[in-house]
């Protein structure tokens, strides 16, 4: 698992051992940030379910201002501050260890929204993908800036919806066993 462009272009990234993580594989992670790279440069972007922070630090290495990752597995947070430390990333991101939900809910100790967000929760945790939009396009929306786009990676042939509260699917794009769904808020 690679960079794929920006500043920290081709450095290698680790996961964790084991099944528990699954990395948003290189080819993918491509194809979203050709999607949103005129959204990139200055950005405020949302990881979660980081994991081993591939999609947060690739937001980094292409010029976003500042990426909050979001995770709660122990070995995913250490690979994660790993990774940014062998990349000697040292500002511009800040790190939450704990669930979606307490995050969502929780004080903030920085109100600004955010432009961009990323969920990648476990495939087989399906209820989590019904829950974290509900909230980012519902009671959480002003975690999100005017014109913010949320992005769910998911298995191919999951089915999300069209709209959840304030966030519009505008695109749909299928790669191998996977998939990308954009939303906007509107």
């Amino acid at each position: 698992m690679r960079v794929i462009g920006g500043e920290f272009r081709s450095r290698v990234l680790r996961a964790p051992d084991g099944m528990a993580t699954r990395p948003t594989s290189d080819r993918l992670r491509e194809t979203l940030f050709n999607v949103l790279a005129a959204r990139i440069a200055g950005a405020r972007f949302l990881d979660l379910y980081a994991g081993s922070g591939a999609v947060g630090i690739e937001a980094l290495s292409r010029g976003a201002a500042h990426v909050a990752f979001v995770e709660r597995a122990g070995p995913a947070v250490k690979m994660l501050r790993a990774n940014l430390a062998r990349l000697g990333i040292d500002s511009g991101f800040s790190i939450h260890a704990g669930t979606v939900g307490a995050f969502l809910a929780g004080p903030r100790s920085d109100a600004r929204p955010f432009d961009v967000a990323f969920l990648d929760p476990p495939y087989e945790a399906e209820e989590e993908y019904e829950k974290t939009l509900g909230l980012l396009g519902g009671e959480f929306c002003g975690f999100l800036a005017a014109g913010a786009v949320v992005v769910a990676e998911h298995r191919r042939n999951d089915e999300l919806e069209d709209q959840y509260g304030a966030l519009k699917r505008t695109r749909l794009l299928r790669q191998g066993d996977a998939a990308l769904s954009f939303f906007e808020r509107n």
